[in-house]
């Protein structure tokens, strides 16, 4: 695969992992706690791939390593907050589990990206 469609099929993945963070923080309690991390989940879920599209767009190879590195922050903090939704069982696990999966293999990817442009 070549850098150009890698890239936008990484688009295309983190958009659809934004809209899965957004169902599923639907379904957290109305609490205010459950609001508390509703908020948090869905910005950090959101903005990986907001980072990322925007990577794609840098001006400069500072600027993609910047987004980049952010994506895979978000990508982390997004996995925090599943994992204390698992904890909470706020979520069941056949639900939560896929997307807890995505997290982890979107940070891995950004992890690999970022590792690559320090060589």
């Amino acid at each position: 695969m070549e850098n150009k469609e890698f890239a936008k099929e990484l688009e295309k993945r983190t958009r659809k992992f934004a809209v899965n963070i957004i169902n599923l923080s639907s379904m957290l309690p109305g609490t205010l706690e459950g609001r508390v991390v509703r908020t948090q989940i869905t910005k950090s879920g959101t903005s990986v791939g907001a980072n990322y599209r925007e990577a794609n767009r840098a001006r400069s190879k500072t600027d993609f390593k910047n987004k980049i590195a952010i994506s895979e922050s978000e990508s982390s903090e997004t996995g925090y907050w599943l994992e204390i939704i698992e904890d909470m069982k706020w979520i069941e696990p056949t639900i939560l589990q896929p997307i807890y999966n995505e997290s982890n293999e979107l940070l891995a990817i950004f992890t690999s990206i970022g590792k690559s442009l320090n060589e």
